[in-house]
């Protein structure tokens, strides 16, 4: 059975509290980016899996905060960590789901991205599968919308930086990805160990076009998972701010695709199941008698 992760970073000064060992090997990471849908579609898949939580990882670069249970309309005994880092498990999938709502501490985030490598890479995960989005209003890249939305991969599954199942899938590759360039470059630099290059970052008075992809957090978390030798890739779409809930479906059904994740197998019986914190006050639709 595929051994899949999907989460997101944690650094090497962790502390980890389980309540049952995670053996799932393909973790899912969600990364925070324009309209949080990372964030939305690992709500939908930890709520449509029924996945249970098997873990709560600490890391001295988060800024803590406590706050209610996405998943359920009454307490369970336990504190909601909401600004932590939080593993989910489905058994049924073979799936790690890491959901994290927290910010990292300024000038931290790279000692935490070692971290959530170093662990990924320790607990045996195979497969790194990153949720993330990009910015509709970059002028750089040439929307093909005829096609409707659309995802794109990036992906170090073969030397060319293709990925034949990403393709096969319909996906398409993520152009401005370019290993040789500058930004690119020193992403490597900093967390290969072996890199003989010592390579330094430019100020942003010298930054262009071409170096915002890389500037973006999934870059930095691509790098970080492919200097530990893990299979990484990053499921990105494109959106804008505003209600994002369509394209949280959108990614987490090219989730479930690329992992094999059969409907048949959710929790509710082959049906996305609407996590109980989009029906909150921060979650639900306006009421449209206001207009």
């Amino acid at each position: 059975m595929l051994n899949i992760f999907i989460l997101q970073c944690i650094n090497i000064y962790y502390n980890i509290y389980r309540k049952k060992r995670v053996r799932a090997y393909c973790n899912i990471e969600v990364k925070l980016s324009i309209g949080n849908v990372g964030q939305l579609a690992v709500d939908l898949l930890v709520s449509s899996t029924g996945a249970d939580r098997v873990g709560y990882l600490d890391d001295p670069n988060l800024l803590p905060c406590v706050g209610n249970d996405a998943y359920g309309p009454l307490p369970c005994g336990e504190i909601a960590l909401p600004l932590e880092r939080v593993l989910y498990e489905s058994s049924s999938t073979a799936t790690t789901l890491a959901q994290q709502r927290s910010p990292v501490a300024k000038v931290l985030h790279f000692f935490y991205l070692y971290n959530i490598a170093d662990l990924a890479a320790s607990s045996g995960k195979k497969h790194v599968i990153v949720l993330s989005s990009l910015d509709f209003q970059r002028p750089q890249h040439n929307l093909n919308m005829s096609r409707g939305p659309q995802v794109y991969y990036l992906s170090n599954a073969e030397a060319s930086e293709r990925d034949d199942h990403c393709e096969r899938l319909g996906f398409g590759r993520l152009d401005e990805y370019d290993s040789e360039e500058r930004c690119w470059k020193y992403l490597s630099s900093v967390f290969e160990e072996n890199c003989k290059e010592e390579l330094t970052f430019h100020s942003e008075d010298e930054l262009e076009d071409i170096d915002y992809y890389p500037s973006l957090p999934f870059a930095a978390l691509f790098s970080a998972f492919k200097a530990r030798g893990l299979k990484v890739t990053c499921l990105l779409c494109y959106c804008s701010e505003g209600d994002n809930i369509p394209d949280a479906f959108f990614l987490a059904e090219a989730a479930s695709k690329l992992t094999s994740l059969s409907p048949d197998k959710f929790h509710g019986g082959g049906k996305w199941q609407i996590p109980y914190s989009w029906k909150s006050m921060y979650g639900a639709s306006p009421d449209m008698s206001m207009f």
